[in-house]
């Protein structure tokens, strides 16, 4: 296997469990999904992504039943009003411009990351994150996920005092996983909150 050239990299691959990527079909809702769990822990998350499908009868909105819905309704769920706005710009693009699974598969990651970045509250990460778990994307590095840089700091010795430094650390290790990063950060992630003392 490719990753396993990594020496430190493949101790992993040896005992988790190999992963598969899946394709979503509704790529508005993963990303209001993704909208609503920013800076909120997996469990209250969880809670506020149930009560939005509630409001829909427990299925995933159209882009067009979103907008209908008040922002007050949207409010009563647990959502911010900067979250809600975000949540009707997401909705309101997916309208305007469309975002559908075959618009997205003729793009290149850069070009999916350029055009859905154009929407006011989605950043990098978020899409970094939807070419992975939405896209089935398979080499996508997320540099500025906290916990890949914690567990690269831990499995590599990797000192984030120089910031300028340790990105240029974290490009350079994850260059070598090309043309299957993603699958190095699933590893990473699984490892840093399962055995994170096994290595």
């Amino acid at each position: 296997m490719h990753l396993k050239k990594d020496k430190k990299l493949a101790r992993l691959l040896d005992t988790i469990p190999p992963f598969q990527l899946k394709k979503r079909r509704n790529i508005c809702t993963y990303l209001c999904a993704s909208i609503m769990s920013q800076q909120l822990s997996v469990k209250v998350a969880d809670v506020i992504y149930r009560r939005f499908l509630q409001l829909y009868n427990g299925g995933e909105p159209t882009a067009a039943r979103i907008l209908e819905t008040s922002p007050e309704t949207l409010r009563s769920i647990g959502l911010s009003n900067a979250k809600v706005q975000y949540v009707r710009n997401v909705a309101a693009f997916e309208i305007e411009n469309g975002m559908g699974l075959k618009k997205l598969n003729k793009m290149s990651n850069e070009e999916v990351i350029t055009y859905l970045t154009a929407i006011k509250g989605v950043g990098t990460w978020t899409v970094e994150m939807l070419l992975m778990f939405a896209l089935g994307r398979e080499d996508v590095f997320s540099t500025g996920d906290l916990g890949l840089q914690n567990a690269m700091i831990r499995l590599y010795k990797l000192d984030r005092t120089d910031k300028k430094q340790f990105f240029a650390d974290l490009q350079k290790i994850s260059s070598k996983w090309k043309p299957y990063r993603t699958y190095a950060c699933l590893h990473l992630w699984s490892w840093k909150d399962n055995n994170p003392d096994k290595v």
